[in-house]
């Protein structure tokens, strides 16, 4: 497994600090290239992964493919360049030029894999295929060799609680609402999936959360053991609200879930929910962040929550602010979540360090 080496950063100097919405050079200098990604922790090190954007509209596709990114410290990075590259090949479903986006790498502990998940549409098909597609390596780094990409769960109906009354389970001989009739139109083919991330639990077992049905609902899907297959049982969260942008996470045995609305890529009010199981009930709780800019995350979209090293019940909240006109200049924007009780609550800091979390863990 690649580590960070000891050498110093030469292109700059060593951060202690976050600076949301700034830029964040890596040790070579340069802005950090890894968009709508996601973490994870492996002996001690921690793995940025995120689209590789280029400059200008085209930079929106994927030119490239999945970047990562090495750091013992979150602060700074070390550039471990492509984790899984596009295909020269136009056959290929990760052909260049692709939209590959929102690209997640847990570890399976079982099969000792790296297996990474993303948000996929093939090339020159616009947003019409909406597939999740998957890919594996022996270490953190790649290189990730991709396996398939698909629509989850085809011939399936959602998991219920044994008490759920026949009325609230979706009907396809007569659908209730604009969102159970695309459920119904893609059941045989499978359930779109867009804007997603991945959550393993405590048990190992891990569970893909995407935007489904034209983004008007989420979709939480159980994992194969392998985690490169769906198993067939999934809910449906918040139906016809257009959920995107899911980042969850867990504290104290209760579900947290941040996402946002649907407005392009443009920023909208970030919603959060919460659950006492991973099945449910998830309830709405309202827009997490508080103070000026909430109204529109601050410019950001989340991404993912990050759990803080060396912090208990610490946890980060990663957003990007997205510039669509000239891809590559995207920015970063991660911020300290607060708790009060059960409640959520998420305030701008121009800049900010881990060590905020033991004044947090005072109040």
């Amino acid at each position: 497994m690649s580590c960070l080496n000891s050498e110093p950063i030469s292109a700059q100097e060593s951060s202690r600090d976050f600076t949301p919405g700034k830029i964040w050079k890596d040790n070579n200098g340069m802005h950090i290239n890894a968009h709508g990604g996601g973490i994870v922790e492996s002996k001690g090190t921690y793995y940025w992964f995120g689209e590789h954007k280029i400059e200008g509209e085209i930079g929106n596709t994927a030119q490239v493919g999945v970047h990562c990114y090495s750091s013992k410290d979150l602060y700074n990075w070390k550039d471990e360049g492509i984790a899984l590259s596009v295909s020269d090949d136009l056959k290929s479903d990760i052909a260049k030029g692709c939209i590959l986006e929102r690209p997640k790498v847990v570890y399976n502990k079982k099969t000792k894999k790296f297996v990474m998940w993303f948000h996929l549409e093939l090339l020159g098909k616009g947003y019409q295929a909406a597939r999740a597609g998957v890919a594996t390596a022996d270490k953190a780094t790649g290189p990730y060799t991709f396996i398939k990409s698909y629509r989850p769960n085809a011939g399936k109906l959602p998991f219920y609680a044994a008490a759920t009354p026949e009325s609230e389970k979706v009907n396809c001989n007569k659908p209730e609402n604009k969102s159970d009739g695309f459920f119904c139109r893609d059941f045989l083919g499978g359930q779109m999936a867009r804007d997603m991330t991945v959550f393993v639990d405590d048990d190992g077992k891990a569970y893909h959360i995407f935007s489904s049905e034209e983004n008007f609902t989420l979709h939480l899907a159980e994992l194969t053991s392998d985690y490169l297959g769906h198993t067939g049982k999934f809910i449906r969260i918040y139906i016809g609200q257009q959920t995107e942008a899911p980042a969850l996470f867990k504290k104290d045995g209760i579900y947290y879930m941040i996402g946002s609305g649907c407005t392009g890529w443009a920023p909208n009010p970030a919603r959060w929910f919460k659950a006492k199981s991973i099945f449910g009930p998830w309830e709405f709780m309202g827009n997490p962040c508080v103070g000026p800019g909430s109204d529109k995350t601050f410019g950001g979209q989340s991404t993912y929550v990050l759990a803080a090293p060396g912090k208990k019940n610490a946890f980060i909240f990663m957003a990007d602010k997205w510039e669509p006109k000239n891809a590559i200049d995207g920015r970063y924007l991660w911020l300290p979540i607060q708790f009060e009780n059960d409640k959520l609550k998420i305030e701008w800091s121009d800049k900010w360090n881990l060590s905020l979390f033991n004044h947090l863990s005072k109040r």
